[in-house]
């Protein structure tokens, strides 16, 4: 498959805002970079990208790495969410917007709903799912544009699928949803480590580990 220097790319995934708080507010300085530069919401996940860049990757690349590495940080946004992209290609200088959302399943029908009692689809819950958009999304941009194998981009993600450093704004988000967390138990077992405590979210630096998750990236790749 052909490969092609993409200079550009702007990615969205589908999630909650989540604020920061102001305590954990710091500046901002404007960044400027000669060749490149790798932006996303946490600061670990950029670091991803700019390990791809300098491993000789382009755009494309750094931006799936990027998209892992966020996909596994968050709480809100995850490997079951949508991508949107928007890529830049120097050669024909025109850009191509990618639109990996999910899909409903084929019974879940407006019929389906009202016979379970809902006047719409419940806002969360296993009726409220859709069939993933990001895995998709990533592996097509990879497979048309990338220069990297998905095993070289995920890495990042896999790491910290294995552990990262929890981060007080993500801790805290999981801490405020809590109760609704407790409704499923296997989200409670991975996302509320100290039941009973007072805080029962990850707290902020405490290493934060996503075997499951590691094992289903390994198996993607594998595939």
């Amino acid at each position: 498959m052909k490969k092609i220097d993409v200079q550009v790319v702007l990615i969205a995934c589908s999630l909650l805002w989540v604020g920061v708080s102001s305590g954990q507010r710091t500046e901002k300085p404007v960044l400027h970079g000669q060749n490149w530069v790798a932006i996303t919401g946490k600061p670990l996940a950029a670091t991803a990208g700019a390990l791809v860049f300098a491993k000789g990757g382009n755009a494309v690349d750094a931006a799936c790495a990027m998209l892992g590495a966020v996909c596994t940080m968050y709480d809100v946004l995850s490997w079951g969410g949508e991508t949107q992209a928007l890529i830049y290609n120097p050669k024909t200088k025109k850009v191509l917007g990618l639109n990996a959302l999910g899909v409903a399943p084929a019974a879940a029908t407006a019929e389906f709903y009202k016979a379970k009692g809902f006047e719409y689809p419940p806002a969360d819950g296993v009726l409220s799912a859709v069939t993933p958009g990001t895995p998709g999304g990533l592996l097509t941009m990879l497979a048309e544009f990338g220069t990297m194998s998905l095993e070289e981009v995920l890495e990042p993600a896999l790491r910290m699928a294995e552990g990262y450093p929890m981060d007080k704004e993500t801790g805290d988000r999981i801490e405020k949803d809590k109760d609704k967390i407790k409704q499923w138990p296997y989200s409670r077992a991975v996302l509320l480590p100290h039941p009973g405590e007072a805080r029962e979210a990850p707290h902020p630096g405490e290493l934060f580990r996503q075997p499951d998750l590691l094992d289903t990236l390994k198996k993607l790749i594998d595939a």
